[in-house]
């Protein structure tokens, strides 16, 4: 494997259909977050065994992606950026990527929370994501940890050499994805 790139940024904001477009384009792997959400969370519910199998069932699929001989690999995550726990786990992520020999790039997304309203009830998104269905339970999430959590990096906080910020509010997936691809020649 030789390439891992981090999608990240506030729900809804478009990390998933971004990294579907990044995939079809360069052959990259896209592991969106909701692929062990939504497996695990018809057994557990939202509780700290769901989070727990989802982070071990991540980790485990890392390190078997890394002795692949695939090109690399995209994984989208909400990164909440007043959480130690998510700066840990990011922190981890990037040592077992880096260990290997693999190069990192930080793909940071940001859209105004109408865009993301508008977002969370499209068809795409639903089809995809089945914990999302409840469009009223996860707009009030969406809403609820925008009020209470940090879910965007602040000016200069992320010290990465291959790191891009991207106001994707008025840009569709294909320009975002023309961005990256040019920044980072994927």
């Amino acid at each position: 494997m030789d390439k891992f790139v981090f999608i990240f940024g506030p729900q809804a904001v478009g990390k998933m259909t971004v990294g579907q477009e990044l995939a079809r384009e360069t052959g990259l792997k896209l592991f969106h977050n909701h692929m062990t959400i939504d497996l695990l969370e018809p057994l557990f519910g939202f509780s700290e065994e769901m989070w727990r199998l989802t982070h071990q069932f991540r980790m485990e699929i890392f390190q078997s992606f890394l002795k692949s001989n695939q090109y690399g690999i995209i994984f989208t995550k909400v990164w909440y950026f007043d959480k130690q726990e998510d700066w840990d786990d990011i922190e981890n992520i990037c040592k077992m990527m880096s260990s290997k020999g693999v190069s990192i790039y930080f793909i940071e997304l940001e859209a105004n929370v109408e865009k993301r309203l508008e977002r969370n009830m499209t068809p795409h998104r639903l089809e995809c994501k089945p914990t999302k269905r409840n469009v009223e339970q996860s707009e009030h999430h969406l809403l609820t940890t925008m009020g209470n959590n940090r879910l965007n990096s602040l000016p200069g906080e992320i010290d990465r050499e291959n790191y891009i910020r991207i106001d994707n509010t008025f840009l569709s997936p294909s320009e975002v994805t023309q961005i990256i691809r040019a920044k980072f020649n994927l």
